[in-house]
């Protein structure tokens, strides 16, 4: 098979296993099976086949047909794309491992929706991964806020319906008003959508004109969660947990984020990008995000709300680095999506854990749990290290190349955006895990809540969660996996 027949395959499996999850609808084990195999079987594709030939840069293009003269729906992998491939492929194995105890131990209606929504989800984020242009991303980025819609309202109570309809009005909207816009912008400016190694958009309008588009996609890229539109991830928390873990690391977050970080390389290039005069207010907007997420972290009770709302402060570290139109920006902004992917899934893996094993959703209610529950709350901790940035972990690294990124553009106030964010991160996570194990006896203790009846979370739960967290130390220390397409994006010609 030809590589460009290859990459086909490594779009459509997801959505061919949706055949197979509906089929198995009333055979469990069959279902999931179904779902592991897919998982499986792309990541394979993605890590064993297309991996090399992507980072070497050779040329694999695919036409499907012409939607409009000049407009193709159309793939063209590159190494951003294999990076956030590889995290979406690896990460849908082992959610699935996951979710078969969530489902289960929760005893979750509608599970057969559920694995096949997924499915759908990671089918439209390969799409996404390698769109050749603009108009085949923004389709797919459109099948992927449909599909999860109702994996947010899975639940189906008033608060989940609730959330959904924030979840979805929010994104549609911004990308109708402003993604959208920002496409038919480019097209009149540039007169093609494709995405184009030093930036499509390099002298083709006036330094106004290029700000104008350039406010539209990083407003309009909703899913990227730059404040004020970033609401719609606290509402979607009313989700089961399994499809916070896709909202925050596999697929949906990611992909906004991955999407603003292409729009900068390859739409824009970092040359222009900095000097277009808009850049710097959007780089403190960013800055803004990623304090003002913190600080509202800080404040939340709840732990799934509390790390929803750090998820939109680690975000903006991404769009910041992304927006700072350095090498060593770009290089950080990439190497976040990743270790904060390994980071926060397995957060969202421990609350999930201990909803379904202790009954338990406040963060005040937590002290002591470490004692019944000691291999979630250390993953938990580990998880914590990786999102703070701390050793041994591979937070480190992106945090550590993002600071060299705002010290490249001379950017002193951003650095210490972020300086401060991070201790915030410690305040907000850190405790969690302390308290945990060495709280004194008093409220919320283990004696007022009885953790003696308390055990670990199913053991496919169990075992995700430790996949993950070992992952977080693991990219400390062999961190080249996802590095090195990391340094071809920059490097990327496509050679013909």
């Amino acid at each position: 098979m030809t590589l460009e027949s290859w990459t086909l395959v490594a779009i459509c499996l997801p959505f061919a296993a949706v055949a197979g999850i509906l089929a198995a609808h009333a055979r469990p084990n069959l279902r999931e099976a179904v779902s592991l195999i897919a998982g499986a079987l792309l990541f394979a594709v993605v890590a064993g086949v297309l991996y090399e030939p992507i980072v070497a840069g050779e040329a694999i293009e695919i036409h499907l047909f012409t939607v409009v003269s000049g407009i193709d729906i159309a793939f063209r992998p590159e190494p951003m794309g294999l990076l956030f491939a590889l995290i979406a492929s690896f990460l849908w194995f082992v959610t699935i491992v996951y979710a078969i105890g969530y489902m289960r131990g929760h005893d979750e209606q509608n599970q057969t929706r559920f694995y096949a929504l997924f499915a759908v989800a990671i089918g439209a984020t390969m799409g996404i991964c390698f769109a050749e242009n603009l108009v085949t991303l923004f389709i797919f980025y459109e099948v992927l806020t449909l599909c999860t819609y109702p994996l947010v309202t899975h639940a189906g109570t008033d608060k989940a319906r609730q959330g959904g309809r924030v979840y979805l009005g929010i994104l549609l909207t911004t990308s109708i008003a402003f993604f959208l816009l920002g496409i038919i912008a480019t097209w009149a400016v540039a007169g093609s959508l494709s995405f184009t190694p030093g930036g499509l958009l390099s002298d083709q309008a006036s330094p106004l004109v290029l700000s104008i588009i350039l406010v539209l996609f990083v407003l309009g890229i909703g899913k990227a969660a730059v404040m004020p539109f970033h609401r719609w991830l606290p509402a979607a928390m009313v989700a089961p947990t399994p499809v916070s873990a896709l909202l925050h690391a596999v697929a949906v977050v990611k992909a906004g984020v991955f999407t603003l970080l292409k729009v900068c390389v390859l739409l824009f290039g970092l040359d222009t990008l900095q000097a277009i005069p808009v850049t710097e207010w959007l780089l403190y907007l960013a800055a803004a995000s990623v304090l003002l997420a913190a600080i509202v972290a800080l404040r939340q009770d709840n732990l799934k709300a509390r790390l929803a709302y750090s998820t939109v402060s680690q975000l903006g570290y991404i769009s910041l680095g992304a927006l700072l139109a350095t090498s060593a920006g770009v290089n950080g902004s990439a190497l976040h999506i990743a270790m904060h992917a390994f980071g926060k899934i397995t957060l969202f893996f421990c609350a999930g854990a201990i909803l379904v094993a202790a009954h338990k959703t406040e963060v005040s209610e937590l002290r002591g749990i470490g004692r019944r529950m000691p291999l979630t709350m250390a993953a938990f901790f580990i998880g914590s290290l990786c999102i703070i940035g701390l050793p041994p972990t591979g937070g480190t690294w992106s945090k550590w190349t993002l600071l060299v990124g705002t010290l490249e553009a001379g950017q002193w106030p951003l650095m210490a955006a972020l300086m401060i964010s991070s201790l915030l991160a410690i305040a907000y996570l850190m405790p969690i895990a302390v308290r945990a194990f060495f709280s004194p006896d008093g409220q919320g203790s283990a004696t007022d809540w009885n953790w003696g009846e308390v055990k670990e979370a199913p053991w496919p739960s169990l075992l995700a969660m430790t996949i993950t967290s070992l992952g977080c130390l693991a990219l400390f220390f062999y961190p080249e996996f996802f590095y090195t397409p990391i340094t071809a994006i920059l490097d990327y010609k496509a050679i013909p």
